[in-house]
């Protein structure tokens, strides 16, 4: 996001802020969140008109009022009225942060009830299960797909097995990816769950099981260089063959035996 936007952003942050600490229904919220982005989306006239810088501030905010009043509740209604009261670069960035603050306020329902830890591994699980089956991958993701029969596929794989927060946030991901790919929308919706609790996930990937202390050495040492709380995320490849391969973000640290094999190669062969 462009400067603007940034301000917007952590201004709109505050105001569903606002709303989390009164008394709203975190998931109904979040739901009605994630309806309005659907219904900008679904309208470029609409879109344009609640972010076009010419207009004053107030002009938009009475516009989401006459759109939304009494079709949300009031505490939607006063995030989704902040949120375009704001300057905005470009209209994807308007409708990008209500996503975030819709899915955040999902996230924040399940916080409330001691359910993000699950629901956190319940995303990163899923994400790798479709990541590792090329039929399952097409079948959710394919933009010709019937949109029934993915949420309907979506419901069979979590339906009883998984916690709803996690299941509604699936659904929204293959249902209204908004033109990402579905890898990178989980891959966001984790980043959000891990910002909610002020920490960073990291991806280790290994030959096989760190035991816990492994574990406990590699979260602390992590968090040395972090400065936050480390949640560990565990893929276990065989093709690794030992070594361990650490990603937080877009940074990577490499240890595995395959990687410096790799290194071997191109150096006999260079």
């Amino acid at each position: 996001m462009r400067g603007s936007s940034r301000a917007a952003a952590v201004a709109s942050g505050k105001a569903l802020d606002a709303a989390l600490s009164g008394d709203a229904d975190r998931r109904a919220l979040g739901d009605e969140l994630l309806a309005v982005v659907g219904a900008f989306d679904g309208s470029a006239t609409l879109r344009r008109a609640v972010a076009d810088p010419s207009r004053e501030p107030a002009d938009r905010k009475a516009l989401a009022e006459r759109l939304l009043g009494g079709k949300v509740s009031a505490p939607t209604l006063a995030v989704v009225q902040d949120v375009v009261g704001q300057r905005w670069a470009t209209e994807r960035d308007l409708t990008d942060t209500l996503e975030d603050l819709g899915v955040s306020a999902l996230l924040a329902g399940a916080e409330q009830d001691g359910q993000i830890d699950r629901v956190e591994d319940e995303l990163f699980r899923f994400e790798r299960t479709v990541a590792a089956s090329p039929e399952l991958r097409d079948a959710l993701t394919n933009r010709q797909g019937d949109a029934r029969a993915k949420g309907q596929l979506v419901d069979r794989l979590l339906d009883g097995k998984a916690a709803p927060d996690t299941q509604r946030l699936v659904r929204q991901a293959v249902l209204s990816g908004r033109g990402r790919k579905f890898e990178r929308t989980m891959e966001h919706y984790l980043d959000l769950a891990a910002q909610r609790r002020d920490q960073v996930t990291a991806v280790v990937t290994v030959a096989t099981d760190l035991t816990e202390q492994q574990r406990e050495r590699l979260a602390s040492a992590l968090q040395g260089i972090y400065g936050k709380p480390v949640l560990l995320q565990q893929v276990l490849d065989p093709q690794v063959v030992g070594g361990i391969r650490v990603q937080v973000g877009d940074e990577v640290v490499d240890g595995t035996v395959v990687r410096r094999l790799d290194e071997v190669r191109r150096r006999i062969s260079g």
